[in-house]
């Protein structure tokens, strides 16, 4: 089966340039998202490649993918000035190119809430992560107050993942997460961005998991 097009030019351009007006108040979770990763590293949804200058040095070789034309050719450029070796090539979460077990941790950010199939997209990260290795994760995700998740269903079902580049705000992710196959060791649900009034699109989770030895 051929790799899925993934193309939304409208959109790749806005986020290039609202993702680096953000990068002041997102830097501090890119950070935590990966510290202390090392080894063979696979980030899905690399976007334009923010994350690639906090990959420690430790990190021997990071494999970023990306499917929509725009942002790769953004993330080939930051991924020259990353701290670690990075490769960025063309694929979808939902098909890696990629052996079985090569990876001794993979890194997901804001890609679980717009992905086709999300529970697709973990199995292939499981299928790809070595026995024991480390799901990173930055990502938007279902709220917990029930008003709140009525306005995500609203946004969802109206326009949202239109406009978003298939976006989602009210996924469980985290329930997702540990339905395929990994075992939760750190979440912190967080807002952002942290305004007064929280936002359908505000809650999001940044943790790690880890692939079952199973």
């Amino acid at each position: 089966m051929g790799q899925q097009s993934v193309r939304h030019p409208v959109f790749a351009r806005l986020y290039a340039r609202l993702s680096v007006k953000m990068e002041p108040e997102l830097s501090a979770f890119r950070r935590r998202l990966t510290s202390g990763l090392s080894g063979q590293v696979i980030e899905i949804g690399a976007g334009n490649g923010l994350n690639f200058s906090y990959y420690p040095a430790t990190a021997t070789r990071v494999v970023a993918v990306e499917p929509e034309p725009h942002l790769r050719a953004i993330a080939e450029r930051n991924a020259t000035r990353a701290p670690c070796r990075v490769e960025v090539i063309d694929g979808t979460a939902e098909q890696l190119a990629a052996d079985d077990e090569s990876f001794d941790a993979a890194v997901v950010s804001l890609l679980l809430c717009s992905v086709h199939d999300p529970p697709a997209a973990l199995a292939e990260i499981h299928r790809v992560l070595r026995p024991g290795g480390q799901l990173r994760f930055f990502e938007h995700v279902q709220a917990e107050s029930a008003g709140l998740r009525r306005a995500q269903r609203w946004l969802d079902a109206a326009i949202w993942p239109r406009i978003a580049g298939g976006c989602h705000t009210g996924r469980d992710t985290i329930a997702t997460i540990t339905g395929c196959g990994f075992i939760l060791e750190d979440v912190e649900r967080l807002r952002f961005p942290d305004v007064c009034l929280p936002l359908p699109t505000s809650p999001h989770v940044l943790g790690a998991a880890r692939r079952s030895n199973g």
